[in-house]
Parts: C-alpha cells; structure tokens; sequence
C-alpha cells in the first residue's frame, strides 16, 4: 500500500499572521486551487505561478514533532472539491498541538462535520468575502450556520464600504441579541486590506476605530508587516 500524501503547492515551518492563533508556530500547508479571484488577494500570483506536488503525511508528521509546530491549511479554498478529501487527510491523520483552517466558507460546514476533532485544537477561520449585494446574502446565510459552531471564528479583511459595514453591523446585533456570551464576543477578528506592510499600516487606523465601534478583534496580518511567509 501507497503511504499517504496531499498535493500542495508549500510546505514549510513559518508563524501564524493572523486571528486569534496570531505568532505560534504552524507549519503553512497550501493548495493551489481556489473558487474566487479576490482583487487584493496577497497570493494570487503565488499560487497562479507554482505547481503542486505530493508531500507524504510522514514527512509533515516529523516537521511537526521535531519543531512542535501547528498546522495552517490555506490556499487558495482547501474545501473546494479538488483539495477536500486531501484537507480532510491532513485534519485527521496527522497529530499536532493545534490546526487552523482558513476557509472563505465555500465547503466550510461539511468539513467541520467530518473532522474527527480527536487530536490537538482545531480552529477554522471562515472568511467571507464580499463585494456584491449577492455576496453579503450569502456570507449572512454563512454566518448564521457558523455562529452556533464554538471551534468557526469569523475573520474579515475590513474597508469602509457599505456592504462591510453592513455586516459588521448585523454580526455586531447577533451577538448583542445572544447576551455577549465570551464565546462569540471573541470569535471576529478585523484585518486591514494591503498587500504591503506600508499599506497595512496606512490602513490599520480605521479597522481599530471599526474594532472598538463594533467591540470586535483586531488582528495585524503579522506575515506580511515582518515578512516571515
């Protein structure tokens, strides 16, 4: 029998850059694929330009026990249905500390219910993305499934548009109406929109006036500002 292995196109002991795992160690995993074409996307050229190739879940197994490092499965979607069953693998057989799964919702559910959730911590971080009237229906209709799931933290690359605010506003009422309980008082975190480190900077003032207006999280995109992704 085969030993098993997942298609990636990285592979490489780094920190996490973003939402409430900020700065532990992960070991970044990431699939090419993805079902969006997002214009501030700080990957796109990544991904468009590097080919996949298989990484046996052994090697990643020894990464993990020699560094004692999480995992970070991003992309690209991992849940689209070219990566699932691979993302699914890495969730399930490997044995880490701690996982985080950054996912813009595509297949997010199913994932979530098909996770054994037997070894270490798993975190998934839905983030939605939204630049249309359609898109923000659906990130509501997201939103209101991820809301009852503990381990599903809500991160948000945040500009002063309408339809952001829009949402901020209605995940600000929902968890207003459940009487802040902690455990959805500290699932959103805002990110400034750049691909730059001088761009997040620029940008960071008004997603910490968004921050304390709507008592959410700020997360600084670490990754990009000290450069180690």
């Amino acid at each position: 029998m085969s030993e098993k292995s997942v298609k990636l196109i990285e592979n490489f002991q780094s920190y996490q850059g973003e939402g409430p795992d900020m700065g532990r160690a992960m070991i970044i995993l990431r699939f090419k694929t993805c079902n969006l074409k997002c214009p501030w996307c700080d990957t796109n050229v990544k991904m468009r330009i590097s080919a996949e190739a298989p990484h046996k879940l052994s090697d990643i197994q020894k990464v993990i026990n020699e560094t004692r490092s999480g995992i970070l499965i991003t992309g690209g979607e991992p849940t689209v249905p070219k990566h699932y069953d691979d993302c699914l693998k890495l969730l399930n057989d490997l044995d880490y500390p701690i996982a985080n799964v950054e996912s813009n919702g595509f297949n997010l559910e199913q994932l979530v219910k098909e996770t054994k959730n037997i070894r270490g911590e798993i975190r998934y971080m839905y983030s939605p993305k939204i630049f249309t009237r359609d898109d923000y229906k659906e990130a509501i209709q997201k939103t209101e499934v991820f809301l009852k799931y503990y381990k599903v933290h809500i991160k948000l690359v945040y500009e002063e548009t309408g339809l952001i605010e829009d949402y901020c506003k209605y995940l600000n009422e929902r968890i207003t109406e459940e009487g802040n309980p902690h455990h959805l008082t500290r699932k959103v975190w805002l990110m400034p929109e750049g691909t730059t480190r001088a761009d997040l900077i620029r940008n960071s003032a008004k997603v910490f006036d968004a921050c304390e207006r709507y008592r959410f999280n700020f997360s600084s995109r670490s990754h990009i500002i000290y450069g180690f992704v």
